[in-house]
């Protein structure tokens, strides 16, 4: 007999619909037992997902999906939707190559109306449907689905601000997994969402207004009025402002609420605003008791959970950043950690609770990160920022604007440079060394290994200007540390090894296979350290004693340090061949690193092959 026997039957949300109401919460727990075996076998974001199974259950059974939009902010509470979308099976295979995603996807299924990987989009996209349909005379409903974490974004709350202006129907449902945000959700609040959300209620207000017109001051009166009433029992005195209808705070958990509050939502016209408060890893209590440690998982132990003894083996760099980091701020109270909400992701844990009073986790803020840390330079301080390299993206005015052009001393550390893996295109940190060479004034690093990374932050810290040190996801070759905070002589790279003919200048963790590709070759291989200041010298002398000279880096070869070395031999009027090699000009999908470098050819023998290739 199936475990799983209501989830099974559904294959499709107009499947569900057919569902009498009293079996959604029988579905309910079948869809959450199903998510916690699934991902323990693939990994994955978790917690987060445990916590949205009703909502997406009652937003499919309301909503006429897909001809109704559901726009989902980021992926890390999309499972559920993905699961009861047809995709039940593939979540076998999920964020692995040629599998399902862990983040909607348009071309993946209908259902995903918005491919997303960053956060605090919802809201803008949806906007921009809602209007469609409008001006297209399509009879059709648009939610956004936003996390709280989300709103702490400007876009979300620039979008906010656009749609209360806007004649479009649009519904933006907060899911709130922040308990200590939010008051106490019991009957009272299910009884004021029903009454705030219906017809009677909202059509006496819409005659109210009508007949008070005419008396301005008694209008305005009303209103005020109605604020008041509402201010005391609801947290929405916000959202009111911005123009949205606003109903909640109600339990995300309790179906009986979200079903008839929806149903109510849905006839509703105008901006509306459902506020619902749910808990991550709810129904699984190891998530539950702590949410941040399930919330993106490898392959685990459903029945023992994650076991997280200390072991041995190499440290990621992002281990190395955060010992570094520690260690930097004893030595110079100068220091200042910052993160735009990835404090776990970059490293920054220990840092903040050894240093509270000097670290700031300014929320999903990335524009905002680089803007503070620029005011902080000014007044004398050193901040480090901590960013994936896929979030710096949306910081870049800021980082021209407010950092390079006042030439302030403000620290990129950049994690996830290169691919990472099973998340995919949306993080890759394909475009960094491009993006971040055009900018006067930066000095950018690429280390080859933990312990060059640790010496690179350190020189970095020391500049008076702005750098950035940009480093892969997970561990290196397995150098050893040096725990001293020694610098490198700015742009000068170094000769790994001599051989003839052909020269490898390698950006970056590349060095190590192209140290084996080298073996085969009898090649000699260049560790050059910075892409900008390029070591210009050794590029000069590498190209008079050689034929080939060959670039390598796990960035986009379109602009990247490949570029920078073809610039460096046109100025000098050096006429050797140069081929670039790097990652190509496409998005590179979700799979395991180490195979997709193999297949774009970034590997030792794909090294080898290119360069025989070329030479043939």
């Amino acid at each position: 007999m199936s475990a799983y026997p209501l989830l099974e039957s559904i294959e499709s949300p107009a499947a569900l619909r057919h569902l009498p109401r009293e079996e959604l919460p029988a579905l309910a727990d079948e869809l959450r037992a199903f998510l916690v075996e699934s991902v323990s076998k693939t990994g994955g974001h978790l917690s987060s997902n445990l916590g949205t199974v009703e909502l997406t259950i009652a937003l499919h059974y309301v909503f006429d999906t897909p001809a109704d939009r559901l726009v989902w902010d980021v992926g890390h509470q999309t499972y559920a939707h993905k699961i009861l979308t047809g995709r039940r099976d593939g979540m076998a295979k999920l964020r692995m190559k040629g599998g399902v995603s862990g983040f909607p996807r348009r071309c993946e299924s209908e259902y995903d109306t918005f491919g997303v990987g960053h956060s605090s989009t919802s809201i803008s996209a949806a906007l921009g449907m809602a209007v469609a349909a409008r001006d297209k005379g399509e009879d059709r409903r648009v939610v956004a689905i936003i996390g709280d974490g989300a709103m702490s974004a400007g876009q979300a709350f620039e979008a906010l601000n656009n749609a209360g202006v806007v004649d479009a129907n649009l519904l933006v449902v907060l899911n709130d997994n922040d308990m200590s945000i939010s008051p106490p959700v019991g009957a009272l609040n299910r009884i004021l969402a029903r009454l705030l959300s219906g017809r009677t209620f909202n059509a006496a207000r819409r005659a109210g207004e009508k007949v008070l017109s005419m008396a301005p001051p008694l209008l305005e009166f009303a209103k005020r009025a109605e604020e008041h009433v509402k201010g005391m029992i609801v947290p929405g005195t916000l959202f009111q402002e911005f123009g949205f209808n606003y109903i909640g705070p109600i339990d995300g958990h309790d179906l009986d609420s979200l079903v008839p509050t929806l149903q109510n939502l849905r006839e509703l016209k105008g901006p509306q605003f459902l506020h619902v408060v749910t808990k991550k890893g709810q129904g699984y209590k190891l998530a539950e008791v702590d949410p941040i440690l399930y919330h993106g998982v490898s392959k685990f132990d459903a029945a023992n959970g994650i076991q997280t003894g200390k072991g041995g083996g190499k440290l990621t760099y992002t281990q190395v950043f955060g010992d570094w980091l520690c260690d930097m701020a004893r030595a110079d109270n100068r220091l200042v950690g910052i993160t735009p909400a990835m404090r776990e992701g970059s490293g920054l844990v220990r840092f903040a609770e050894e240093f509270p009073g000097r670290y700031h986790d300014v929320g999903i803020a990335e524009q905002h990160s680089l803007t503070f840390a620029a005011g902080l330079a000014c007044e004398g301080m050193r901040p480090v920022v901590a960013i994936y390299s896929t979030f710096l993206q949306r910081a870049y005015d800021q980082l021209v604007h407010d950092v390079a052009l006042q030439n302030l001393p403000v620290v990129l550390a950049i994690d996830r440079g290169g691919l990472v893996g099973a998340d995919g295109a949306t993080h890759n940190g394909a475009f960094d060394l491009s993006y971040l060479t055009c900018i006067p004034n930066m000095v950018v690093m690429a280390p080859a290994d933990e312990n060059e990374c640790r010496t690179m932050l350190t020189t970095a810290f020391r500049i008076d200007g702005p750098t950035a040190v940009r480093y892969p996801r997970g561990t290196g070759p397995g150098a050893t540390i040096n725990r001293s905070l020694d610098t490198l002589p700015v742009g000068k790279g170094e000769v790994r090894r001599r051989g003839k003919g052909v020269a490898i200048l390698a950006f970056g963790t590349l060095l190590t296979p192209a140290l084996e590709a080298a073996e085969a070759l009898d090649a000699t291989v260049a560790n050059m350290r910075f892409v900008k200041p390029l070591d210009h010298a050794l590029v000069k002398e590498l190209a008079e004693s050689h034929d080939l000279l060959i670039s390598i880096e796990e960035n986009a070869v379109i602009g990247g340090a490949g570029s920078e070395v073809a610039r460096s031999l046109e100025t000098q009027g050096l006429k050797t061949p140069l081929l670039r090699l790097g990652l190509p000009d496409q998005f590179v999908d979700h799979g395991d690193q180490m195979l997709l470098l193999a297949e774009i050819g970034l590997d030792a023998k794909g090294i080898l092959e290119s360069i025989r290739k070329f030479n043939s």
